[in-house]
């Protein structure tokens, strides 16, 4: 995983990341999802949004740990090769932080997702 941007505050309180994942051709869920004509598991892309966000924490906050998937869209596949570009944006604090992420590939969007973690405000 390589971060594109760090986390940085915008406006209205809100603060942004980027990362980006390539997907290995040689991933092991491939075989079985799905044989002949292999499709990264939304599952997997729900997890490079949670590591892309423990990977760009908010300024100011320490130990996340997400507590919930709160909603997800998958909009198109994600196959061997693609590489994930994650755009992440940071609601909250206090610890408590939501993180609503965009996901694309190189043909466009792939996934919206909303995680909600804990911190401990630093």
């Amino acid at each position: 995983m390589e971060v594109v941007r760090p986390a940085t505050a915008g406006d209205r309180g809100t603060v942004r990341a980027a990362t980006a994942v390539t997907v290995g051709e040689d991933e092991a869920v491939f075989p079985g999802h799905y044989p002949g004509f292999p499709i990264f598991p939304g599952v997997c892309v729900i997890e490079c949004v949670h590591l892309s966000g423990l990977r760009t924490p908010p300024p100011g906050s320490a130990g996340l740990e997400l507590v919930a998937v709160e909603s997800t869209r998958f909009l198109s596949p994600v196959f061997p090769g693609d590489r994930l570009a994650v755009d992440l944006v940071w609601t909250g604090g206090s610890g408590v932080w939501k993180c609503a992420a965009k996901v694309a590939t190189e043909r466009g969007a792939a996934a919206q997702v909303r995680l909600r973690f804990t911190a401990e405000e630093a």
